[in-house]
C-alpha cells in the first residue's frame, strides 16, 4: 500500500501527502478491549464476506478503482474492500457469498422506486427488442422532453450522459448567454468531477483560500471560480461586489452532505440578487430533483432558476443527465425554436454540446415511464415518502439522545445523512470519525448498507425494513460500547 495515501480519516475530497502511520502505531494507541473488539469483527467480516475480498485482492493490480482509496484506515484496512452484489430487488440486495441486505445507499440515490421495479424492467425489455439505435432519434425524445417541462416548470430540454456533463454543460450555456466567465459556487456542495467545480474552501495560514479539491486540476482553472460560504447572508455582500463578472451562480439547495442545512430564506434573496444582476442562476438537483416534489426543491421552496440539472430517478437506474432551462440559454443548445413552411431559422448562435451516449433508447424509454408513473402517483409518493424518512430519522434521533450516542441525523426528504456544521475538521465531526467508520462496519456485518455521505430510503423499504435497521443500530452500538469505542 502507498504511504503517500492520505492521512489517517481523509475524506475523499481532501489532498494530504503526510505519511500514514504504521499498523503497529495506530494499534498503540487503542486499548486492550478496543483491539480485542476490532479482531473480532475484522474477523467476523472477513468470513462472512470471503469473496469479495478475495476479488478485491485479485484485480487490484489491473484495476483502478477510486472507492478503495476514500476513506482508507490502517485500522480497518482488512475490512476496506466493496461488498460485490450479485443480484437486487426492492429494498434488498444479494452479494457474491450469498449474504442478503437492506441497502440504503439505493444507487446513490437512483432508486426511488426500490431496486428492479415491474414497470421499469417491463419497458426496457421491450427497447432491448427494438434495438438500441444510436446516431438516430430516440422513440420517445421529444415526449420527455415535454413531460420534464411540465413537471418542473422549465422551458426547454437537452439531454447528456452523466450528472458532472450536465452541470459542466448548464455552466457553458450561462457563460455563453452572459458573456461572462466567472461562477460562484459554495463551500460543501458536489457538482461531479469535472476541472471545473472541484474546488472548496480551506483555512490556510489563518486566511480562507479557495483550492482544488483535488490534485491534477490545473491551477489556473480557479481563476473562474469564487467559492463562499452557503446559507450565510454574508455570502450575498460579496456576490454583489462581484456581480458584473458573474455568468453564473451553481447551487445544490440542499447540499447530500449536509442535509441539516435547507435555507429557504438565502435561496429567495440569491434569486433576488440574480434577476437583478442578471445572473444565470442554477439549480443542480441531481438528488433533489423528483426526489422532495415532483418539481424537485424549485418547487419546494417556491425558487425558478435559470437553468436546472436532473438525473438520477428520472433514469430509472439507466445512466442519464439533463439539463434544462429557460429558453433564453437552452437556445444556446441548438439555435433556438423556428418553424417549417416559412422563413424562420435558428437565430441564437450557440455553443458546443456533443455525446455520442446522449439521449440513450434505453435511457429515455426508462425516462418516459418513470415519468408517467410519478405523474400517475402524484404528489402523495413524495409526501408519503418524506414523512416515513422523517419519522426514521426522529426514531433514531430519539434513541441517540437517551442513549447518550454522539450523533444526530437530518434529511430532507428521503435523503438522510449525519447533522453536520459543515467543518469537516472541527472537533464536532473529527470526534466522530473513527466511531462513524466501525459503525458502518457493524451495520454491513448486520447486513445494512449505507454510506457516510447520504443514504436514501425508497418506496420498497418495509416497516419491517425500518425496524430491523433501527435494532441493528441499537445492536452496533451496544457492541462499540462493549468494546470501549463508546463511553458507558
Amino acid at each position: 500500500m502507498n504511504a503517500k495515501l492520505s492521512t489517517l480519516q481523509q475524506s475523499e475530497h481532501q489532498i494530504d501527502t503526510l505519511p500514514l502511520p504504521t499498523l503497529q502505531e495506530a494499534r498503540k494507541a487503542l486499548t486492550a478491549a478496543q483491539i480485542k473488539h476490532l479482531d473480532a469483527l475484522i474477523s467476523r467480516y472477513n468470513q462472512a464476506t470471503k469473496t469479495s475480498k478475495q476479488l478485491a485482492q485479485t484485480y487490484r493490480s489491473v484495476l483502478a478503482d477510486k472507492r478503495l482509496s476514500i476513506d482508507f484506515n490502517l485500522l480497518t484496512k482488512e475490512m476496506h474492500y466493496p461488498i460485490v452484489v450479485e443480484r437486487a430487488l426492492g429494498s434488498k440486495v444479494w452479494d457474491i457469498d450469498g449474504n442478503e441486505y437492506i441497502d440504503l445507499i439505493m444507487g446513490y440515490g437512483i432508486n426511488l422506486f426500490g431496486y428492479n421495479p415491474s414497470f421499469i424492467k417491463e419497458v426496457l425489455l421491450e427497447q432491448l427488442e427494438k434495438g438500441i439505435q444510436i446516431g438516430s432519434q430516440a422513440e420517445w425524445v421529444g415526449e420527455v422532453a415535454e413531460a420534464i417541462c411540465e413537471m418542473t416548470g422549465m422551458e426547454r430540454v437537452t439531454f447528456s450522459n452523466t450528472g458532472t456533463e450536465a452541470v459542466m454543460t448548464a455552466i457553458r450555456l450561462a457563460r455563453t448567454v452572459t458573456g461572462r466567465s466567472k461562477i460562484v459556487m459554495f463551500s460543501g456542495s458536489y457538482h461531479g468531477h469535472s476541472d471545473g467545480t472541484l474546488f472548496e474552501i480551506r483555512h490556510e495560514n489563518g486566511n480562507l483560500q479557495t483550492l482544488p479539491t483535488s490534485l491534477g486540476i490545473p491551477p489556473n482553472s480557479i481563476e473562474d471560480v469564487l467559492v463562499l460560504e452557503y446559507g450565510n447572508s454574508q455570502t450575498l455582500e460579496i456576490i454583489k461586489s462581484h456581480e458584473q463578472d458573474l455568468a453564473a451562480i451553481l447551487v445544490e439547495p440542499v447540499q447530500s452532505r449536509r442535509p441539516n442545512l435547507q435555507p429557504k430564506e438565502f435561496l429567495q434573496q440569491l434569486r433576488q440578487l440574480t434577476q437583478k444582476a442578471g445572473i444565470a442562476l442554477i439549480f443542480d438537483e441531481m438528488i433533489t430533483g423528483f426526489r422532495i416534489h415532483t418539481g424537485g426543491a424549485q418547487a419546494w421552496f417556491g425558487i425558478e432558476a435559470d437553468l436546472a440539472t436532473y438525473g438520477k430517478i428520472v433514469g430509472g437506474g439507466m445512466p442519464i443527465g439533463i439539463i434544462a432551462g429557460k429558453a433564453k440559454y437552452m437556445d444556446a443548445i441548438d439555435g433556438g425554436y423556428w418553424n417549417y413552411g416559412d422563413s424562420s431559422y435558428p437565430q441564437t448562435k450557440p455553443t458546443f454540446f456533443a455525446g455520442t451516449f446522449c439521449k440513450h433508447p434505453l435511457a429515455i424509454a426508462a425516462a418516459r415511464i418513470v415519468l408517467k408513473y410519478l405523474k400517475t402517483q402524484g404528489s402523495s409518493l413524495q409526501e408519503q415518502l418524506n414523512q416515513r424518512t422523517s419519522q426514521f430519522v426522529k426514531s433514531l434521533n430519539d434513541y441517540f439522545a437517551e442513549d447518550q450516542v454522539p450523533i444526530r441525523m437530518a434529511n430532507f426528504g428521503s435523503l438522510f445523512g449525519t447533522a453536520s456544521s459543515g467543518d469537516s475538521n472541527s472537533a464536532e465531526n473529527s470526534a466522530y470519525s473513527l466511531v462513524f467508520n466501525l459503525l458502518y462496519y457493524h451495520l454491513f456485518d448486520r447486513k445494512v448498507l449505507l454510506r457516510g455521505g447520504g443514504s436514501f430510503l425508497s418506496t420498497a423499504h418495509s416497516d419491517e425494513d425500518i425496524d430491523y435497521i433501527l435494532w441493528a443500530v441499537k445492536d452496533s452500538v451496544r457492541e462499540l460500547r462493549e468494546g470501549g469505542f463508546l463511553p458507558s
